[in-house]
């Protein structure tokens, strides 16, 4: 059991319910952060873009039967983590203010500072932390399947990884 960020608009909440069982991992909740939805998810008739704008540079994306499209910005205190979770889809990832310590699934380290981003695919577990001494903001845009409720998935910390 744990929290999942719903697509309702405005600040999202979550409660968190934990239950002692032997032998069941559990969800690993986050700690200390706080979730906005920028307006209302969007939802996209299925299409396929390929853009080239140069010789160097080109995209293409494609969605079969269509994807919802939701943005939200994630503020870490210092200390605040995420706990372990993935996505229903890929999630654009911009660090907008100080940096963002996220880990893989297995053990592998990213640092993002402001300015930078990646795509998280959403695929695996993995979680985001924020390590220094001021305050991290995150702005996120997930892409997900038509009809999906939530943008996040609580899962359990993978054996392979222990995070320090």
């Amino acid at each position: 059991m744990g929290r999942k960020h719903g697509l309702a608009g405005g600040v999202v909440t979550a409660a968190i319910v934990g239950l002692a069982l032997v032998g069941i991992v559990r969800a690993t909740p986050g700690s200390g952060t706080t979730s906005s939805v920028i307006g209302p998810p969007a939802t996209f008739d299925p299409f396929k873009v390929k853009r080239k704008a140069s010789d160097n540079w080109a995209v293409e994306i494609q969605a079969q039967r269509g994807v919802s499209v939701a943005t939200q910005t994630i503020t870490f205190p210092p200390g605040a983590y995420s706990g372990w979770h993935s996505h229903p889809g890929p999630v654009f990832i911009n660090v907008k203010e100080g940096t963002v310590t996220f880990y893989e699934h297995d053990c592998s380290v990213k640092v993002v500072t402001a300015g930078e981003g990646f795509l998280d695919v959403g695929d695996h577990p993995h979680f985001a932390r924020n390590e220094g001494t001021v305050q991290a903001v995150n702005v996120v845009t997930y892409f997900i399947p038509p009809n999906t409720t939530t943008l996040r998935i609580d899962e359990p910390q993978p054996l392979t990884c222990a995070i320090p």
